[in-house]
């Protein structure tokens, strides 16, 4: 039987399910018979405050399309973001509070970026469903340029548009707010967007030996694939992989006949890797899922030694 091909995926499971994992556990029509391993990169914890607040707010009801409401909408970009946000809803309200529409945002709309965020939104329990828009667009960028839309039609009738809560972890570009509430717009357009920390990022201790360990444990494999899904922990993962010049900090010329290629989620973790590093990675995902990954890599060259 030939030996399937390892694809690490640098980042953490998610739970209960890992869309990732499934896709790669299965052969593909074109022959491709992937073995996805999963390498947490980063370790999260909840932001203790931030996440105090979001209760509040979600517990006094200021989340709503109602005028006056302090807030008339939610914004993600991250599942780590969904994760806090859901460990709050499954906590349940205050005693007293009415339980069947908890956590009351029935007529809001949540802006998601990319399909596996809004997969997880999707399973956050409410009676009805979150109301979700913005899976299509994939980064931040062309979230906030369909936000500016769809939030202005959403509340057309009001001559200022109520603030968006944008729950966010330590680490975040801050595209999204500066698109929103960038001073060439007409004070119509304009929206202001408030972040709300609820968790906090670090590179995980043992993730270049544990990368290391992977690594020479399918040395034998005549192609690999590695998965990169942020900046975070990019000189770690080089250097496991031998590609960086710890003098210089640069990356070093491939061994010839090297069968490791990387793949990235997008292109802000590919120019980090090019300008940070001077390393280009063999492909970049077109969208950033897994269905995207998936096609980058069966459509190289070399995804099975060819």
């Amino acid at each position: 039987m030939p030996q399937r091909t390892p694809v690490f995926l640098l980042k953490t499971r998610s739970t209960p399910a890992d869309a990732y994992e499934e896709l790669f556990s299965v052969p593909t029509d074109d022959g491709f018979d992937f073995e996805p391993v999963f390498v947490p990169v980063l370790e999260h914890r909840f932001d203790d405050e931030g996440m105090a607040r979001v209760k509040s707010t979600l517990l006094g009801r200021k989340i709503s399309s109602e005028p006056g409401s302090c807030y008339g909408g939610l914004v993600f970009t991250s599942q780590r973001a969904v994760e806090a946000f859901t460990k709050l809803i499954e906590g349940g309200p205050a005693r007293g509070c009415d339980d069947d529409r908890w956590p009351f945002l029935q007529d809001i709309p949540v802006y998601s970026v990319g399909p596996a965020t809004t997969r997880a939104l999707q399973a956050i329990p409410q009676k009805p469903p979150l109301q979700i828009f913005g899976s299509h667009t994939g980064n931040g960028e062309d979230l906030a340029k369909f936000i500016l839309e769809h939030y202005g039609e959403w509340y057309k009738d009001r001559p200022s548009k109520p603030p968006l809560l944008f729950l966010v972890g330590e680490q975040r570009r801050d595209i999204i707010p500066k698109m929103l509430m960038d001073s060439a717009l007409s004070l119509e357009k304009q929206i202001r967007v408030d972040e709300a920390v609820i968790y906090g990022t670090g590179v995980m201790g043992p993730f270049r030996e544990d990368f290391e360990a992977l690594l020479q444990e399918t040395a034998d494999r005549p192609v690999r694939w590695v998965v990169v899904f942020s900046p975070s922990g990019c000189d770690n993962m080089l250097g496991a992989l031998d590609l960086l010049d710890e003098t210089t900090g640069k990356a070093k010329p491939r061994a010839p006949g090297c069968s490791t290629y990387i793949a990235t989620i997008g292109p802000t973790t590919r120019n980090h890797l090019v300008q940070t590093f001077g390393f280009e990675p063999d492909v970049c995902a077109e969208q950033p899922s897994p269905e995207g990954i998936l096609q980058a890599i069966s459509s190289f060259k070399g995804a099975l030694g060819r």
